[in-house]
């Protein structure tokens, strides 16, 4: 087997081509448009199919450096916090409360089936975990984090493989289920959102296809001035934290960083150009968001996933119906029945099969065909990136004692 390391600068720049080739697949393929499809999970999964394709047929494996992917996640959560006005904040406390609670809730569910699919199927009982909440709401990052502990608990030398697979399944049935669920939604309630308030992530489409850019190079260098400064703020909040003994993902420190100050500086210094909701800003958020994805799914090795038999595709089967029926018939309604509440229930793709950043990937090719959500884009970050780690790792630590 012959591995090809590709170095960080050739995989951003393959990471640009993915997205092009995404989006140009869903101009021609009218279901992906009509759908919500993001281009970049397009894109992403065409790549995927490359590689595994390589692996099978000349037994080479891909490798892509990611250094520059973890630079993007920060400035897309950067932007997010950036974007959040307290007066949202506060419009959004009831539907947080109610995101986390009902999340919390499916957690448990997630997790009962996974522990029934494992005595049903006769799996080995350690992999429940990496079945449920562990790998699906936790994602790569979890999964990693709790596989030596589940492998010396339980004896199972390939659970982290299995936790792999399963969140790198998740990952990509998140990114196809969340636009045709609120496409649904939308349809058939006739809802839309406020086509003139200002962009969140993404740029709004003109009626010829070409997006509105009259973004300067000075307001895109102010814009990714404060993000800078943001990051590097939210890099020693992280260490200070770390100190603490609290240990959260670096974008949530950032996260925070940035809703103290655009909740500050602008009222202290109110002279000062800001950039929250300004078209630089979504700019960037969307570039970020964009390239991120595409280098998340492009990376993924599905070769890993042929191993591990029909037992894993039924068991994902089972959580992505679960999954969409909570959405439709638990998730819409408990958060409103209105607009918000379907570019969250995209979302909720994300948090309960894949990722945060898928969650907002969904959300964002919504927004772009049927208008902001900006109440959506602050609560369900939190929820997803924030609060739901806590409940999920006490979930894990009950499931492997």
């Amino acid at each position: 087997m012959t591995t090809i390391a590709v170095p960080g600068l050739l995989s951003f720049t393959i990471a640009i081509l993915v997205y092009f080739t995404g989006a140009g697949l869903n101009r021609v393929v009218e279901p992906l448009r009509r759908w919500n499809i993001p281009e970049a999970v397009t894109g992403g999964l065409i790549a995927a199919l490359v590689t595994l394709a390589a692996y099978h047929l000349f037994d080479t494996a891909v490798a892509f450096d990611l250094q520059a992917r973890d630079m993007l996640l920060l400035y897309f959560f950067t932007g997010i916090g950036l974007n959040a006005r307290l007066s949202d904040l506060m419009a959004g406390g009831r539907r947080l409360a109610i995101l986390l609670a009902i999340t919390i809730v499916f957690l448990v569910l997630q997790n009962i089936i996974a522990v029934g699919s494992v005595a049903l199927l006769g799996l080995p009982e350690g992999l429940a975990a990496f079945l449920g909440s562990a790998s699906l709401i936790g994602g790569h990052g979890t999964t990693i984090a709790w596989a030596p502990i589940i492998e010396q608990r339980f004896g199972i030398p390939q659970a982290l493989e299995v936790g792999i697979a399963s969140a790198t399944l998740g990952l990509v049935i998140a990114s196809l289920v969340g636009g045709p669920v609120a496409r649904l939604l939308i349809a058939r309630y006739g809802l839309s959102g406020p086509l003139e308030k200002a962009p969140i992530v993404g740029l709004p489409d003109d009626p010829d296809g070409h997006v509105r850019n009259d973004v300067s190079a000075v307001s895109l260098l102010r814009t990714i001035l404060v993000l800078n400064i943001a990051i590097l703020i939210g890099f020693t909040v992280d260490e200070l934290l770390e100190e603490l003994g609290i240990n959260l993902p670096l974008f949530v420190a950032c996260l925070m960083v940035a809703i103290v100050m655009t909740n500050t500086i602008p009222y202290v210094f109110r002279g000062l150009l800001w950039p929250t909701r300004t078209k630089a800003l979504s700019l960037v958020s969307d570039l970020s968001l964009s390239v991120f994805l595409a280098m998340s799914l492009m990376s993924m090795q599905l070769w890993t996933l042929g191993d591990l038999g029909p037992a894993l595709l039924l068991v994902l089967g089972v959580q992505t119906v679960a999954a969409v029926a909570y959405i439709l018939f638990v998730v819409f309604p408990a958060m409103g029945r209105d607009y918000d509440a379907a570019v969250v229930s995209a979302g909720f793709s994300g948090i309960s099969l894949g990722a945060t950043p898928t969650a907002i990937a969904n959300m964002t090719a919504v927004t772009k065909v049927h208008g902001a959500a900006p109440i959506a884009f602050i609560i369900l970050p939190l929820v997803s990136a924030f609060f739901i780690d806590i409940a999920n790792a006490v979930a894990i630590g009950f499931m492997v004692r």
